[in-house]
């Protein structure tokens, strides 16, 4: 498939970071085409766009964007209603920061459990603190309807794609994380997000 001329998301249907686009796009209520890229079978095309040949990859007429959050920080800005990154510079560094914690402290356990290259006791052993951590921050989750938020942000649209994976990472998580399983029900059902979803992505769940 040829590089859209409109705006175009080349998007793995499993990966939590090609979802994170397709949940800001969806949020956004914006069209885009959607170019599935099934992982290690990345095609020439790609590389005409991306240099490392990644995904996800969106590309605006000449430009070409390849990290999620670069991509996620463009759209915002690109389409700002709803925003969801806050107006004033102090506020909209603080949700940068949770979202690098979120990258830093849970996302890469993900990836670890996910990489059948790893040791199992490496897997294990991060299955181990992603499910511990996610418990301790529970409590967090009982005083706002997003993460340390009256209004969902993009802090929201990097975590909740990785919740959503929790049965495929081997994770369940006890009553004395309900507050995060509330907020976990509460999001999943959003239309943004159930339109986020890919099929296989709806398979994770069922």
């Amino acid at each position: 498939m040829a590089v859209p001329n409109r705006l175009g998301c080349y998007s793995d249907p499993l990966c939590q970071y090609s979802h994170r686009v397709r949940l800001v796009l969806a949020e956004k209520d914006v069209v885009a085409d959607l170019i599935d890229v099934a992982e290690g079978e990345y095609p020439e095309y790609l590389a005409e766009v991306n240099p490392y040949g990644t995904v996800p990859t969106l590309v605006d007429r000449d430009l070409s964007l390849y990290d999620s959050m670069i991509i996620l920080e463009y759209l915002d800005e690109r389409y700002p209603h709803p925003p969801l990154l806050p107006a004033y510079p102090v506020a909209r560094a603080n949700t940068r920061m949770l979202a690098y914690r979120v990258q830093k402290d849970w996302c890469s356990l993900a990836d670890l459990i996910l990489d059948k290259k790893a040791k199992e006791a490496a897997r294990t052993k991060a299955r181990k603190e992603l499910r511990e951590s996610l418990i301790g921050v529970a409590p967090v989750f009982a005083s706002m309807p997003y993460f340390m938020s009256e209004e969902l942000t993009l802090v929201d649209c990097c975590l909740l794609p990785l919740l959503w994976r929790l049965p495929e990472l081997g994770i369940d998580l006890p009553r004395a994380a309900q507050p995060l399983l509330d907020y976990m029900s509460r999001n999943f059902v959003r239309p943004a997000f159930q339109a986020s979803l890919s099929e296989a992505e709806r398979l994770m769940r069922t």
